[in-house]
């Protein structure tokens, strides 16, 4: 019984094994993917802000989302993220403040402010854009993130394409990067556990 059993736990632990790596591998290949195209929106995944200053990984997405903005890919621009306890403002709207600064049309830019995850981020920015009629979309994060993030997009209804910013610090440094692949993996199991279903 004993041995019928580590034979199971060993299979399993292979198993794991093989699925992490091949979905590490699909989180590197999707990364490297720019699949900008004209859309009805662009939706930047919100990161850390500093009393309203985006964090050198939210400038970079931000940086690469106005880009894609002023190159005509579409003509609204969809920041996203709430706040975390203690701070004074949300990402969305250090996002906003942000763009705004850099030319983009107060008028051209739709927030949601209130998901502190990209689950519920998506959930609420796919709301916001299905009730404006908006439903393809260019989802702009770090390369890492855009597996995960595209996933969600689609299950929000959404179609999507990733257009990773080739510049954040998550992504120059290799050991950052390790690190972001491992919690992407992690983040990735507990959504399919759940079922991947819109979260509502």
């Amino acid at each position: 019984m004993a041995r019928d059993l580590a034979r199971l736990a060993l299979v399993g632990l292979l198993l794991a094994v093989v699925a992490g790596g091949y979905t590490a591998v699909r989180i590197w290949q999707q990364g490297a993917l720019d699949e900008r195209r004209p859309v009805e929106a662009i939706i930047v995944m919100g990161a850390a802000q500093y009393n309203g200053v985006p964090s050198p990984v939210y400038q970079a997405r931000l940086d690469h989302a106005i880009a894609l903005f002023r190159d005509g890919v579409a003509p609204m621009l969809v920041v996203t993220g709430g706040k975390a306890e203690g701070d004074r403002t949300t990402e969305a709207a250090a996002g906003r403040a942000y763009a705004i600064g850099r030319g983009v049309p107060d008028a051209a830019i739709l927030f949601e402010d209130r998901g502190r995850t990209t689950r519920e981020s998506l959930a609420a920015g796919g709301a916001l854009l299905r009730a404006a009629g908006v439903s393809t979309v260019v989802v702009v994060s770090d390369r890492t993130h855009m597996l995960r993030s595209l996933r969600i997009a689609t299950d929000e209804a959404l179609t999507a394409w990733g257009s990773p910013s080739a510049t954040s610090p998550t992504d120059v440094d290799p050991v950052r990067r390790l690190d972001a692949t491992v919690r992407e993996l992690a983040a990735l199991a507990v959504y399919f556990i759940e079922g991947g279903r819109p979260h509502r």
